[in-house]
């Protein structure tokens, strides 16, 4: 498998009423699995938004290459309006027969099988986040999206999210989540960008950030390019925001 970006962003900028909430972001997207950080407001949800097709940019554009180009691509918005009367297993059968999958296996994979004829409206929130993530997943797309999968978790939950999350991942399929727990991160991430006001600040191999600014984790990373605590800090934002490389994912 080629190591190619399966999306590209160039100069993508996306304004709500005149005010920017990204701004001029240029990324290419890659296989492995990505996590999105930053402060709340930064453009976090806008950006996967973006990535998945579900949110236009007001300038720029995302042009999608190698295996992202025919396939149906995986999103999982915060908040998925999903069908209370229907169970697990029928929520995901009609997207399962769209990509000849088994809804059962997609159950199987996030830790639901024992829920799959409960209904939607007695899963708990934690269960609920997993059959999203199970729908994202269904038929094994290229690139999957997943906006804050553990929002909301207790402990347990939000490991098992983010390794279900990590567990989609490979050689041909490119994972992009948001998150703010930065010790998952830090244990699933392959790659990491750091939003800030709308802007990549910094972006690359979680290893060699943490590396080239003198910090021993994701948390130290980012304290030091959201804070500008770290020696070296403003140089190395400038560097990355000319060549960003990110994993990640994008629906049309």
């Amino acid at each position: 498998m080629s190591d190619g970006p399966f999306a590209e962003l160039s100069g993508v900028t996306r304004t709500y009423g005149g005010v920017a909430v990204l701004e001029d972001v240029s990324l290419a997207v890659r296989p492995g699995v990505t996590a999105v950080i930053g402060p709340n407001g930064s453009g976090k949800s806008t950006l996967l938004g973006v990535l998945a097709g579900a949110v236009d940019p007001t300038d720029g554009r995302v042009r999608y290459v190698g295996p992202a180009v025919d396939r149906a691509i995986g999103y999982l918005p915060q908040r998925v309006p999903f069908r209370e009367e229907f169970t697990a297993r029928e929520t995901l059968a009609f997207y399962a027969r769209l990509a000849g999958d088994d809804p059962d296996e997609s159950l199987e994979r996030v830790g639901l099988s024992d829920a799959a004829d409960r209904r939607v409206g007695a899963l708990s929130g934690g269960m609920r986040r997993l059959l999203g993530i199970a729908q994202a997943t269904v038929g094994d797309p290229p690139l999957v999206v997943l906006d804050e999968p553990a929002s909301g978790l207790d402990p347990g939950m939000c490991e098992r999210a983010f390794r279900t999350a990590a567990d989609a991942s490979g050689a041909d399929t490119a994972v992009v989540v948001s998150s703010h727990d930065l010790d998952l991160v830090d244990e699933h991430a392959d790659r990491v960008v750091v939003l800030d006001r709308g802007r990549v600040v910094a972006a690359g191999p979680r290893d060699r950030l943490c590396s080239d600014r003198g910090v021993d984790d994701v948390a130290g990373l980012y304290r030091a390019v959201v804070a500008g605590d770290a020696v070296g800090a403003d140089e190395g934002v400038r560097e990355e925001r000319s060549a960003v490389h990110v994993t990640g994912v994008s629906e049309r």
